[in-house]
């Protein structure tokens, strides 16, 4: 059936619409301002959403998992139930299953585990394989045991199993073999991203790179005679640049800081997020790892962060408060320029013609209801 929403402040990604209607299906039938609204002859649902904004579909291209599961488990069963949650409780329309540092079979188990789910599920549009390639130095919660310099042999098997699904890959472009690795992977079309990194500016620049894994956080950082790979991301304006907003993982100001250096358009909002998310405060697990969840925070038990419980939701709300910035830049950060790097077509914005994957929130910016593919999906717990 089709369905209308009516009176909304609508962010299409490219405009502002103060009263406007939206009309869909699977995909989006018109967008316009009220003035040029006319009732369809046959039945439609209508939706008044006087007072509400409505925004494009979140897209989270870093998220290992949530709701009791992760990818690494290798169960494609339970990640559909994980990524129903995502969409019903927190508006992600497009998802990139994360994986991490572990054995070569375990990975291979979680890639064709997600592979299977995406059969089914349409918001699984990739993998975001995190790891093993990566530094100690900057490890993070990736267990070092698995750490090691690039094997292509490995990931072209990997990446069979995913179907072809891998769109992105953290990696240390430090370690040896990484301008053949990176050179396979620009050939086959998959981002490269510099992540748990201690790379200098000098090999940055060598580096084939143009994304920033959870830009501060496992990585050299800003230092007033070497920039690392925090200053080269915030030099470099090609670079896209991962943001975990949750004010735990960034201090608000410096996040506020990258947004002024980088601009709406090369931030991308990411979760990060792992099991615990979603569920009760307390003990967790990641790769293996014991996790402490309190106060909205996850840490190993020797008190690094592993990974976040931040909700997409509150990432959105978060980046208007640290920085100031507008609804329009927040629409930007959480979906139009994850659409635009990955080459997501049907996704992004609120266009005649694309995937009906919108978001409705309330005066506050409190997720109301979702639409991914024209099936509305309601939060289990409002505002929370």
């Amino acid at each position: 059936m089709t369905t209308v929403l009516t009176h909304a402040t609508i962010y299409t990604g490219h405009e502002v619409i103060r009263d406007g209607y939206l009309r869909f299906d699977q995909q989006l039938q018109a967008v316009g301002p009220m003035s040029d609204y006319q009732p369809a002859p046959s039945d439609e649902a209508r939706i008044d959403l006087t007072g509400q904004t409505v925004v494009p579909g979140f897209i989270d291209v870093h998220s290992h998992g949530g709701y009791g599961y992760d990818a690494m488990d290798g169960n494609a069963d339970q990640i559909n139930a994980m990524v129903q949650q995502m969409t019903a409780n927190e508006g992600v329309t497009t998802y990139f299953a994360t994986t991490m540092t572990q054995s070569h079979q375990n990975i291979a188990t979680a890639l064709q585990a997600v592979h299977q789910a995406a059969t089914t599920n349409p918001v699984i549009q990739g993998i975001h394989l995190e790891g093993p390639f990566v530094s100690p130095v900057f490890k993070g919660a990736q267990p070092e045991e698995y750490i090691e310099a690039p094997d292509l042999t490995a990931f072209k098997a990997w990446n069979e199993l995913a179907g072809g699904m891998i769109k992105v890959v953290t990696y240390a472009p430090e370690n040896p073999g990484s301008r053949e690795f990176e050179r396979y992977c620009l050939a086959h079309g998959i981002v490269l991203s510099v992540g748990h990194s201690n790379a200098t500016r000098a090999e940055m620049k060598h580096s084939l790179a143009t994304h920033v894994t959870h830009l501060y956080n496992a990585q050299r950082g800003l230092q007033h005679r070497e920039p690392g790979v925090t200053g080269h991301a915030l030099l470099e304006a090609n670079l896209y640049t991962e943001m975990i907003a949750d004010g735990f993982h960034v201090y608000p100001d410096m996040i506020k800081l990258a947004y002024e250096l980088k601009g709406a358009d090369r931030m991308e909002l990411v979760t990060d997020s792992m099991r615990a998310k979603g569920m009760p405060e307390g003990t967790s697990e990641l790769g293996g790892q014991t996790v402490i969840v309190k106060d909205k925070q996850a840490r190993l038990t020797n008190g690094h962060l592993a990974g976040s419980v931040l909700r997409f939701p509150d990432a959105f709300k978060n980046i208007i408060q640290f920085t100031g910035c507008s609804i329009a830049d927040a629409v930007q950060m959480s979906s139009g320029n994850q659409a635009r790097e990955f080459n997501l077509t049907q996704k992004g914005s609120l266009t005649v013609g694309k995937d009906a994957d919108l978001n409705v929130l309330d005066s506050d910016l409190n997720l109301q209801m979702t639409f991914s593919l024209g099936r509305l999906f309601t939060p289990a717990r409002v505002n929370q």
